[in-house]
């Protein structure tokens, strides 16, 4: 069910924004915990405002693996940012699209009136998603550790086996659905077949992704972007999951990361797995008058969609055509398109779905068909695969990053989408005033 229909009420604005810069997620857990990279994205942006942060209404924080010392991050982050005690601190969760919907909340919040001022974040730190025990090595401890006596330890001891010490990577666990039991790379080797992706241009799309980010950096078109420090010294001052001298001869030599000898879907043009976070600043008009505000676009408004959890990836594609039938407004009135690179493939896929009369009648139910975003529109500073994809940050990432690209490119209207985890879809359509 797509959402029926726009809030009635206020206008609601995207103030300001900041990220922190993408870190890849190595062996170890990084530097920063979630709410470091939500604390650190936050300070600068807080630090250029003329309220105090004590005048939020609300702080919503998207995040999908939240570390098990610190339970709703968003309480813990605005906490930690000088909100006060009387500012609610809370967690939102919507798989990939965590990011967008703290923005899609504080959006409906606002426009209700039952808020003014809210910032709205994402946040992820993959390099500490946890290694879990077996339902067998936890019953087992369970076991050993309720043991009174010596003789029952040890009649527990005899009861251990070797392979109850080897745990599993939680984020890999969590990137498999639990009811189609596809991973998400499978998902996407469903539609490149559907769609007949071929790897070539899978590779060749993750190499743009690549070369237009490391052009952005070069540039200075990364606005919204503030280093970091950590408690060593160290500074994070770009993007450095980045490959300039990527090529698609390189990617051509990686295999297929799940369905081989055959498939499309490769590490090379898969998003990376990245800590990171980004904030946004959301307000009502009564807000800009009274702090004297300089709004950077309005929110028009969002939509969710759903689908087979088994084609996921096509998410974007139907939330943003749905979004646009609604308000009556067709794809030549956007200008500018962020969609979210959990895959190449995945996206080329929604391209090709969204210029396809079949997929467009008995899917989309449009009688016209949308037509291919234009690569010149979409995702010009690169994205997730060039990036990486910290979760529950990318929804955000990509919606403030949309800002900055329409002003650029002169883009009256702009969407922001991603594909979501479960099987959905999400779009935020936003103006540039």
């Amino acid at each position: 069910m797509a959402q029926s229909s726009p809030p009635a009420g206020r206008n609601v604005y995207i103030i300001d924004g900041a990220r922190t810069p993408m870190i890849k997620a190595g062996s170890k857990p990084g530097a920063f915990t979630p709410v470091d990279l939500a604390v650190e994205a936050a300070r600068p942006l807080l630090a250029r405002q003329p309220f105090d942060p004590r005048e939020f209404d609300e702080v919503i924080l998207g995040i999908v693996n939240v570390h098990a010392d610190e339970v709703n991050p968003g309480r813990v982050a605005a906490l930690r940012l000088g909100c006060g005690n009387e500012v609610p601190g809370w967690t939102v969760q919507r798989n990939c699209a965590s990011g967008q919907q703290s923005i899609d909340t504080a959006f409906r919040y606002i426009a209700s009136g039952k808020a003014d001022l809210i910032l709205a974040g994402g946040t992820e730190a993959l390099s500490h998603a946890p290694l879990l025990f077996s339902q067998k090595a936890a019953g087992w401890f369970g076991s050993f550790m309720s043991a009174r006596t010596t003789g029952q330890k040890l009649a527990a001891l005899q009861n251990f086996r070797p392979d109850m010490l080897k745990p599993s990577i939680g984020i890999l666990r969590g990137l498999t659905d639990p009811v189609a039991k596809l991973n998400m790379g499978q998902t996407v080797e469903i539609l490149a077949h559907r769609f007949n992706i071929s790897r070539h241009d899978a590779d060749a799309y993750a190499v743009q992704s690549h070369q237009r980010l490391a052009a952005a950096h070069k540039s200075g078109h990364l606005e919204e972007m503030h280093s970091m420090i950590d408690r060593k010294g160290n500074i994070y001052d770009f993007d450095d999951g980045v490959r300039p001298d990527s090529s698609v001869e390189k990617l051509a030599k990686l295999k297929p990361a799940f369905e081989r000898p055959f498939g499309k879907v490769t590490a090379g043009n898969s998003s990376q797995l990245t800590d990171g976070a980004s904030w946004t600043i959301i307000a009502s008009e009564d807000a800009i008058k009274k702090y004297g505000l300089k709004p950077m676009a309005r929110i028009v408004d969002s939509e969710w969609a759903a689908l087979d959890p088994a084609t996921m990836g096509l998410g974007p594609a139907i939330a943003s055509s749905n979004l646009l039938k609604r308000l009556n407004l067709k794809r030549t009135d956007v200008g500018a398109w962020e969609i979210n690179e959990a895959f190449a493939a995945q996206v080329l896929s929604c391209l090709k779905a969204l210029d396809e009369k079949d997929f467009n009648q008995n899917i989309l139910g449009r009688d016209e068909v949308f037509g291919e975003i234009p690569m010149e529109q979409l995702n010009i500073d690169g994205g997730a695969i060039s990036l990486g994809h910290p979760v529950g940050t990318s929804g955000n990432r990509i919606t403030l990053h949309l800002i900055h690209v329409m002003r650029r490119l002169g883009a009256k209207m702009g969407i922001a989408s991603e594909c979501i985890g479960g099987g959905m879809g999400g779009a935020m359509l936003l103006e540039i005033i």
